[in-house]
């Protein structure tokens, strides 16, 4: 498969991207910046949140409320909620080429309810999740046996533009990445409010204990990001014999601890997709 970075994105177009929630906003931010071309690229959604709009209107892209009819499409995103994409198939069928890809974003939607709802196409299962909003993401991708090399290539590329991409062969593995890095954030955030809540309840003043909470997780990812070291090299290097890091994580690290506990969070998570796709 070809480098995303020498994928040009003009070659997408024209882009219809279907739902300009939040991820599907973030990515085309994504995309605009990458160079994909903005007389190319159409937005279809009833009803823009005030600051897509504004993204629309500073940039001049096309927006409708309904899918057109006036075009055949390089590439179809689908950025949906899951519970409404089975009605938006059907009308995208015109949309679609020889040479057209989809990428669908939409939760525990399988490439085969997008096959009976689209006919048959190149398409292109993906999870990304919210942190491609500050160019930050990862997404996983599984393909169908319709897409050649050039279409994955470019929907690596669009990927690509708001965070890191993983492939994988095995669709069924894209409900545990839904799990694991798609809702991960929202762990995160819950992390923050959780040692927030334990700061307060340790006696600082609410401001205070958020503040240190925020923060500490902030430079912990940062830093995270940028060493080469392993995370539980990481862990090691903060934590001295019989200190208090280690008083924590005998808490953290017991048998009821964090992993006991994101290990059921994310088979939570996991089933939950299962039952979305059925």
């Amino acid at each position: 498969m070809s480098n995303p970075s020498s994928v040009d994105l003009a070659s997408a177009a024209p882009l219809v991207l279907v739902g300009a929630g939040k991820m599907g906003g973030a990515m085309l931010a994504g995309w605009i910046a990458r160079g994909l071309p903005r007389d190319g690229t159409v937005l279809v959604d009833p009803a823009l949140y005030p600051e897509m709009a504004d993204f629309v209107a500073k940039h001049q892209l096309r927006h409708e409320t309904s899918v057109p009819a006036d075009l055949k499409a390089g590439v179809i995103v689908l950025a949906v909620k899951p519970q409404v994409l089975d009605s938006v198939l059907p009308a995208l069928r015109a949309l679609i080429g020889p040479e057209t890809v989809v990428l669908s974003i939409a939760a525990g939607k399988t490439i085969a309810t997008m096959e009976e709802g689209l006919g048959p196409c190149a398409i292109v299962r993906a999870m990304p999740n919210t942190p491609a909003q500050v160019g930050r993401g990862i997404s996983a991708a599984v393909a169908n046996a319709a897409t050649n090399d050039r279409q994955k290539a470019l929907v690596d590329a669009l990927l690509s533009a708001v965070g890191r991409v993983d492939w994988v062969t095995d669709e069924g593995l894209i409900d545990v990445v839904t799990a694991v890095s798609g809702s991960g954030p929202a762990y995160v955030f819950h992390m923050v409010e959780a040692l927030a809540a334990a700061g307060l309840a340790a006696g600082l003043e609410p401001g205070m204990a958020a503040r240190l909470a925020r923060a500490t997780v902030e430079g912990a990812g940062e830093l995270l990001f940028q060493s080469p070291l392993e995370p539980a090299v990481l862990r090691q290097n903060v934590t001295s014999p019989k200190g208090t890091t280690a008083a924590a994580l005998e808490i953290l690290m017991g048998p009821d601890g964090l992993t006991e506990l994101m290990t059921k969070a994310v088979a939570a998570a996991a089933n939950r997709s299962r039952e979305l796709a059925g």
